[in-house]
């Protein structure tokens, strides 16, 4: 039967929401400390409006009484020795009994009828006797009188010292009584304290097993479960949750995405296969195109300069030309050192400098520490040849192309700028989408492929276009190098 009750219970509080849990959980802990206070309210304030009272009027019937003998003392040395310190000395004990004296528990309803019989007795005869002790100190030793008066006030004064010490006898009496009256309170209190703070002590800790069930323990085991997903491992059980709060939604939903991603993931794996053979494809696709109208124009001028000059310069044209089109047909690498690239480059940069004389100036500025990194093969070259056919052919006074490489925070950036023609902003825009959506026809195959293998080999690889008309145009690749050459 207690089991039955326990799953029922365990069951009704599994199908509320996570905001009427948290309000639950809530309204416990404010009431199990909102009565916590009440409680050490009840004590201190027993403590405080019982003892305190009894404290406070034996206190005030005693100060009355010191006050008193003080003040009985300082008029003996006063009248004996008649001096500026000892009038002063007497004055002031004359201030403290009237101050002690006004201070005395007045109130028929807290202190009695015997107590506030005494105190209404003392008053009175503290009052005459504060009258005649004025009076008598306007006489001087000679009156005849004055020796009488003097041990009148003596009189006055040990039965008010008599009657200060009944009231004090009377005050600690009344307060014993009082305190064996309420003793009983004293161990009532702190027991029900004590019953109270051990109930409000289980209580919490079975809110603490219910939050760390329903709450805790289940998003503990999500976090280290996305943590395993976060280093692509999917190989952890899934969480279990019972319930039908947000939780235990939110934990099926988690294994439904991870069981959906693990597979997304294996296919996206056979596609990555797929398409990085498609690029290698691509790649000697592209070496082995040949720009005829180029190839064209370049054997023609050799054989013109090898009319009207000496061999030599006709055989570095040759070798150039020579490199290039090894480099293009016979280099099967995907990588090659940047040091490899930029002579690839340069040779491509000397036949076009023949071809058109001084209107191209072709200048590197590379970090001697990035020409031992490996980068994608056939890169820098199509990028000179789009600025020296698109950019600086096309203005008669010519132009510069600018290569550079650097390392910043561990990337590898590589720069080729040109200073001609430029892109306006709207075909600007328009190449940039044709590069992150695949289309060549908008952009050309040499700055497609070389924007999906920068992205394709590197995590964080980035090809970026910069232009603006009659400025020049800046192509910026950067990634952070996985290889290097072998010295």
């Amino acid at each position: 039967m207690n089991e039955k009750k326990y799953n029922s219970l365990r069951w009704f509080w599994g199908s509320l929401s996570l905001q009427k849990k948290v309000n639950y959980l809530t309204a416990s802990g404010a009431a199990v400390v909102i009565l916590s206070i009440i409680a050490n309210f009840m004590v201190a304030g027993f403590g405080m409006r019982g003892f305190s009272s009894v404290l406070r009027n034996n206190s005030q019937s005693l100060a009355f009484w010191s006050a008193m003998e003080n003040e009985k003392n300082a008029f003996a040395s006063y009248i004996k020795d008649d001096t500026k310190d000892s009038r002063e000395v007497y004055e002031k004990a004359c201030r403290n009994t009237k101050k002690a004296v006004d201070q005395l528990p007045y109130d028929y309803k807290k202190t009695g009828r015997y107590q506030y019989a005494k105190v209404w007795s003392i008053r009175n005869m503290y009052e005459n006797y504060a009258v005649y002790r004025d009076k008598f100190h306007k006489l001087t030793k000679q009156d005849p009188d004055y020796t009488e008066k003097l041990y009148t006030i003596y009189r006055v004064q040990a039965y008010l010292t008599a009657y200060a010490g009944q009231l004090e006898q009377m005050t600690v009496k009344q307060g014993n009584e009082s305190y064996e009256k309420k003793r009983y309170l004293l161990v009532i209190v702190p027991a029900a304290s004590l019953i109270w703070g051990g109930a409000s002590l289980l209580f919490v800790k079975l809110l603490n097993r219910s939050i760390n069930r329903s709450i805790i323990r289940p998003v503990v085991e999500l976090a280290k479960d996305s943590t395993r997903i976060g280093k692509n491992d999917f190989s952890g059980e899934d969480v279990k949750r019972e319930g039908d709060d947000e939780i235990a939604r939110l934990v099926r939903a988690f294994s439904a995405m991870k069981s959906s991603t693990r597979g997304y993931i294996s296919a996206l794996t056979e596609k990555h296969e797929m398409e990085k053979q498609l690029d290698e494809v691509r790649l000697q696709m592209l070496k082995n195109q040949i720009n005829p109208h180029f190839l064209f124009n370049t054997l023609n001028m050799i054989s013109s300069m090898a009319q009207i000059e000496d061999a030599s310069v006709t055989e570095r044209m040759i070798s150039a030309l020579s490199s290039l089109f090894r480099y293009n047909l016979k280099s099967t690498d995907s990588v090659m050192p940047l040091e490899r690239e930029l002579k690839v480059v340069q040779d491509y940069m000397y036949l076009q400098q023949m071809r058109f004389g001084q209107r191209f100036q072709y200048i590197t500025d590379c970090s001697p520490q990035t020409l031992d990194i490996l980068i994608p093969s056939f890169s820098l070259q199509p990028l000179v040849e789009n600025a020296v056919i698109h950019g600086l052919s096309k203005r008669s006074r010519g132009g510069k192309i600018l290569i550079r490489s650097w390392l910043k925070e561990g990337k590898l950036v590589i720069s080729v700028a040109d200073t001609g023609e430029g892109i306006d902003h709207e075909k600007l825009e328009e190449i940039r989408c044709s590069l992150r959506d695949g289309e060549e026809k908008k952009t050309g195959i040499g700055v497609g492929n070389i924007y999906r293998r920068v992205h394709g080999m590197y995590k964080d690889g980035e090809v970026s276009i910069y232009s603006a008309p009659l400025k020049g145009t800046a192509v910026q690749l950067s990634f952070t190098p996985e290889y290097q050459k072998n010295s």
